[in-house]
């Protein structure tokens, strides 16, 4: 493995960490009834992410193409793969520091209720003391999250369903644009500005069922309209979805790229 794909990898990694991780700081809005000020402190993660996002893409395009120029150079099937499996692996990672992550999270929105200062927060958490914070909030996520519990509603099987095909249209939108390239590279220009027809559909399901749906649970446990152990559960099996969309993004890449390849040419 070469730097360039080790770092692609890593880039991959922190994306789809920080994406699992924002059912941490719902946990957290409703833990301390501050919603607004926990998503505020994850748009401190959203940057990481943005600005991985903003590197993850050149540096695919940039392999895609040398490919391209030495076909014997690069298997682009395989790279394209490992940074899937990449999405999969910060998935899981996530899901494993949620409660670590969402006791943390509920200490920051606490100090900056305090403070009312983004930059004392972020200074805070880079003492020593900060880090202790960090080490004594470590919890593991436990599987009774997943089971029923008696008096809580059903579970909500054909949004935990959404939530993966929308998870594999996102994961694999920009990489199947992409790689579009390398199958037609006349066309690599124009596919890789097409991203949005396979990860537009995802964008609108996500803003106009998924998201309003877990809105509106937040509310409701706010309420006290529900408890929070089902949020919990929600949240558990809305990873277990997003988890499986890492993995049905592997079926659905090269099917994708051709999609694109014909709309590029058509265009």
């Amino acid at each position: 493995m070469d730097t360039q794909l080790l770092l692609i990898l890593v880039l991959t990694f922190v994306i789809h960490l920080v994406g699992t991780l924002a059912y941490a700081f719902r946990i957290a809005g409703i833990r301390t009834g501050h919603i607004a000020i926990a998503f505020s402190l994850f748009n401190l993660l959203v940057l990481v992410s943005r600005i991985s996002n903003s590197f993850q893409a050149p540096f695919l395009a940039k392999r895609v193409e040398n490919a391209i120029n030495d076909v014997a150079m690069h298997d682009l099937r395989t790279d394209f793969a490992l940074v899937l499996v990449s999405a999969s692996l910060a998935t899981l990672v996530g899901a494993a520091l949620i409660p670590t992550i969402q006791r943390y999270a509920s200490r920051g929105v606490a100090a900056f209720k305090r403070d009312r200062s983004m930059l004392r927060l972020m200074g805070r958490s880079l003492t020593v003391r900060g880090v202790a914070v960090l080490a004594s909030s470590a919890a593991w996520p436990r599987l009774r999250a997943f089971r029923r519990q008696g008096g809580f509603p059903a579970l909500p099987v054909g949004m935990v369903l959404l939530n993966a095909a929308v998870s594999a249209l996102w994961t694999v939108g920009v990489l199947s644009a992409i790689y579009a390239g390398a199958l037609d590279p006349e066309y690599r220009v124009t596919a890789s500005t097409l991203s949005a027809l396979i990860n537009g559909g995802a964008t609108i399901l996500m803003f106009v069922l998924v998201d309003p749906y877990l809105a509106g649970l937040t509310d409701d446990v706010v309420a006290g309209e529900a408890g929070e152990g089902h949020f919990r559960r929600i949240v558990a099996w809305m990873v277990a979805g997003r988890f499986a969309g890492t993995l049905l993004a592997q079926i659905l890449l090269v099917p994708s790229a051709h999609v694109i390849v014909v709309a590029a040419r058509w265009i």
